[in-house]
């Protein structure tokens, strides 16, 4: 799947301490260090990645096609392709993924939705059985 092929480099950081108001569209990879308060889409065209560290925390709708959680969303989430959770991620919203890998220790409040396409199943990695 997403992980077999090579991942886009995150080009783009929005460091610890960064506030910012207002939607934010990219291309390739983006680190996310800060407070965003807005929308965050990737494009459509390029393969995309999206990573919240453990100090960042965002209120709006997350759009990307590889996304990894570890800080505080509040909002939906939409991953085109993967969506892996950490052990500290805190989701306030409904998600909707074609591949999940959550591992201990990460809630979310909200519901969770596959994105089926040509298979029938969702794939679901548990991170507990990596060990």
């Amino acid at each position: 799947m997403f992980n077999k092929k090579k991942q886009p480099p995150i080009k783009s950081l929005i460091a610890e301490g960064s506030q910012i108001t207002g939607d934010i569209r990219f291309t390739d990879g983006l680190r996310v260090d800060g407070t965003i308060t807005g929308n965050i889409h990737s494009s459509d065209d390029l393969a995309s990645i999206l990573v919240i560290s453990e100090i960042a925390s965002i209120t709006g709708e997350i759009v990307a096609d590889h996304i990894i959680i570890n800080g505080h969303v509040k909002g939906p989430i939409h991953a085109r392709k993967m969506l892996e959770l950490q052990p500290k991620a805190r989701i306030e919203g409904d998600v909707e993924y074609a591949a999940l890998e959550m591992h201990q220790g990460a809630l979310i409040t909200g519901q969770l939705r596959p994105l089926l396409g040509d298979e029938e199943k969702p794939t679901l990695k548990l991170a507990a059985n990596n060990q």
